[in-house]
């Protein structure tokens, strides 16, 4: 009974030692970060030295050399840029458009052209206009209402989903499907509603995508801001015969080389368990990406700033990620999962800031109710931080390839109420950035990626890594 006793003495004891060694970590981590960070410093120079980051532009060119030198200067046991063949497309002059109600009436409407849409005759694209709320509705309204027509697709982010994510994935069909079906049907070209909560007259750009479609029957597509979507459609109900014109000279160019950005801390004891942080360096042509994924690029280089100016030697191998391509194609996430499955490496977790610089609120996990429930243990750890939110749920676009059945992907979880306001528009710039939630979302990255260096799996991985 009384070697019983010591044993769960010690146990207890240790435990203490344990949770207390955790809470002294992740308070210095946060005092460097917020003292000391270098993330809003870093943003400031990729958002208003370089700009915006596009794939194939010499933005996305001049930041891949820009973060690989920052890499290099932190002293990390390895930098390097990994290859990869990303989509050129370029936007060209600014868009025009404008509402046509009778000969001579016409009300100017600000547009901006999707990404991967082609052009629209050199004159411009005019034709009537045919307002739907989504894909369902073209197969309702048959080839005789639609074809000669300009599709209209209007239907609002859900405004009383809380999850402002949840809303935009109800409607980004009609964004990126939306050409390819309406032109099925005859239509000529397709309008749609920005993907924005807000009322305002700034248009969001994005991805669209033709699939598989012959180049013939490839029609234009453009997004208009939410108050022009209101007016356009308060006005047909006015004018059913009203007239959309709209012009716009984007070219797609062949395929161009650029690089993923990679650095990493080599582990003491387990090198070949790797943990890694990242987001996409690339971005929109509209605005600089401060918040898409600037943010996420910068946050993901302090996470190993911090491991180093702590003097904090990992066991597992710490790997920053910068990916390109994230918005139009997916070419650099699907390049590094390619290498990591060839070269058979273990990546035990991965962890993607990819929702803006907002304050944090936590983190999504996708993983196994058995790995979640360790997670769940560290929620103490947290709540000194206002971090009251982990959740099973996704976890971010260029790390989801890497998922097999053993390890843990995550998502930072920043509030999102006005990420929507500034996605992929021309607002989405470095004064809308706040400091120190930029810093509070660096320091609680850094916190989970020590937490899981010190820890690891519940389960540990097998020999094969990719199951």
């Amino acid at each position: 009974m009384t070697r019983l006793f010591f044993t769960l003495f010690c146990c207890t004891l240790l435990s203490a030692q344990s949770n207390t060694d955790d809470k002294n970590q992740i308070k210095l981590f946060y005092d460097l970060s917020l003292l000391e960070g270098h993330s809003y410093e870093w943003l400031d120079y990729l958002s208003n030295r370089i700009g915006s980051r596009l794939s194939g532009s010499l933005g996305a060119e001049r930041a891949v050399a820009w973060t690989k030198s920052k890499l290099d200067s932190l002293g990390l046991d390895r930098v390097y840029l990994q290859p990869v063949k990303v989509p050129k497309w370029v936007r060209g002059p600014k868009e025009f458009s404008l509402i046509e109600t009778a000969p001579g009436v016409t009300f100017n409407v600000p547009i901006t052209a999707l990404g991967g849409s082609v052009a629209t005759p050199s004159v411009g694209l005019k034709a009537p206009v045919v307002e739907v709320q989504g894909i369902e509705d073209l197969y309702k309204l048959g080839r005789k209402n639609i074809e000669g027509k300009i599709v209209f697709f209007n239907r609002p982010m859900q405004a009383n989903l809380i999850s402002t994510f949840q809303a935009y994935s109800g409607c980004v069909d009609q964004r990126y499907d939306g050409a390819r079906e309406a032109s099925e049907f005859g239509a000529v070209g397709v309008i749609v509603r920005s993907m924005n909560l807000r009322q305002d007259d700034l248009p969001h750009t994005g991805a669209m995508s033709y699939g598989e479609q012959d180049v013939s029957k490839r029609i234009p597509a453009a997004a208009i801001s939410t108050n022009a979507a209101e007016k356009l459609s308060y006005l047909l109900k006015l004018e059913p015969k009203l007239k959309f014109l709209f012009r716009q000279q984007c070219k797609i160019y062949p395929d161009v080389w650029s690089y993923n950005v990679i650095g990493e801390i080599r582990g003491s004891e387990f090198p070949d368990e790797i943990i890694l942080v990242g987001g996409h360096l690339d971005s929109w042509d509209l605005g600089d990406g401060a918040h898409d994924d600037g943010a996420g690029v910068v946050q993901s280089m302090e996470v190993l700033r911090l491991f180093k100016k702590a003097e904090y030697r990992p066991k597992r191998t710490i790997r920053v990620v910068l990916f390109m391509n994230e918005e139009n194609g997916l070419r650099g996430a699907n390049a590094y999962a390619d290498s990591a499955l060839s070269n058979r490496e273990k990546h035990i977790f991965a962890l993607e800031s990819d929702a803006g610089g907002f304050t944090p609120r936590g983190f999504s996990f996708n993983c196994s109710d058995e790995e979640f429930a360790q997670v769940e243990s560290w929620t103490p750890l947290f709540k000194p931080y206002l971090i009251h939110y982990f959740e099973l749920g996704g976890s971010g676009a260029d790390i989801r390839p890497l998922k097999n059945k053993h390890n843990v992907l995550a998502g930072l979880r920043p509030d999102s109420q006005r990420y929507f306001d500034h996605h992929h528009s021309e607002n989405d710039t470095f004064d809308a950035v706040n400091k120190r939630e930029l810093e509070l979302g660096a320091a609680a990255m850094t916190s989970l990626i020590y937490l899981y260096d010190k820890y690891g799996l519940v389960k540990p991985l097998p020999n094969t890594t990719m199951e």
